[in-house]
This record gives C-alpha cells, sequence and structure tokens, in this order.
C-alpha cells in the first residue's frame, strides 16, 4: 500500500483517541534538546517522576527547575492541554504540528497541516490559575492565559529561575 492510499484510509476513519505515547516521549527530548542549545543544563527523568519529565539545574547543581512537558500531536488542536499535577516548576507546552486530526480534515487538499513544533514556557503557577475548575480532565486552555503568546520560547524564564538566589 503507497503512503497515499494508506494516508487516506487513515484520514478517512473514523475519530478515535489517537495512541501519541512515542510523539510524547519524542515531545520530552524536543524540549530537553532546546533547553540544551540555550545553554541550560537539563536532564530527563527516566522514571516516571509524577509531575515532571526534565530537571534543569545550574552549574553549580544549586538549584534547579522541575519542567513537566505537555505535548499536542494534531495541528488542529484545541488549544488546550490536560494536567492534573503541578509538582514542578514550569509546565512546557510542545505543540507538535504534525499534521489536521479534526476540523482541518475538510481542507486536506490544500495542505496537510504540518509545519515545526512549537514551544510554550509557562511557569507552573500561571497554569494552575488558568485550570478550568469545571473540565474533569483538568485541561488548561491557551485563552485562559493572558497574552500567552508571550511564552512562547520563553526558555529564559527557566535560566533566571536557576540564577536567582531563593533567598532574595
Amino acid at each position: 500500500m503507497n503512503a497515499e492510499v494508506g494516508m487516506q484510509l487513515q484520514n478517512d476513519a473514523p475519530s478515535k483517541r489517537q495512541n501519541t505515547k512515542l510523539e510524547a516521549e519524542g515531545a520530552e527530548f524536543l524540549v530537553l534538546g532546546m533547553l540544551l542549545i540555550e545553554g541550560i543544563q537539563c536532564f530527563k527523568a527516566y522514571t516516571n517522576f509524577a509531575g515532571y519529565d526534565l530537571v534543569a539545574v545550574d552549574s553549580s547543581g544549586e538549584r534547579s527547575a522541575r519542567i513537566q512537558v505537555k505535548s499536542r500531536w494534531a495541528t488542529d488542536y484545541d488549544r488546550s492541554f490536560p494536567i492534573k499535577n503541578f509538582n514542578c516548576d514550569f509546565v512546557v507546552l510542545a505543540a507538535l504540528n504534525r499534521g489536521y486530526r479534526f476540523r482541518q480534515k475538510a481542507n486536506l487538499n490544500a495542505h496537510d497541516g504540518r509545519s515545526g513544533p512549537r514551544f510554550y514556557c509557562f511557569p507552573v503557577e500561571l497554569v494552575q490559575k488558568a485550570q478550568n475548575p469545571i473540565d474533569t480532565w483538568g485541561k488548561v486552555s491557551l485563552s485562559r492565559i493572558f497574552n500567552h503568546t508571550q511564552y512562547e520560547d520563553a526558555w529564559h524564564l527557566i535560566r533566571t529561575h536557576l540564577t536567582t538566589d531563593p533567598q532574595k
């Protein structure tokens, strides 16, 4: 079966929950790589640490930042993400933009929706305040975060956290 036919069959399949575990792991590595490129030392917490996936550290090892990575596979996701555990310092949303899955399916002839990933680096307190209190999934909508675009590629927030003396 060629790729076009396979893609067409996949697009015609009824909508069911997509298994994106592999892509979620990839998102964690993408965020890890972005932090390293930004000169922020970081490592992946390989065994399931509740509330965070990555740990960024300062060069002395005295300060750290626990980072939870939330990823969305589809380019046309609803601009929200579920979160229940806030045992972290930052939440990084990785919008992977791997193609259309929802509303844009009808427009597939124009463009498949693939584009580069986008990263939003939010302090955990901001995400907690933005969580929809009546949503059973604990969803946070980007529309509930004032001027959320200012947090795109805001790696400096993690760097500042690591270099600020907590005693001051």
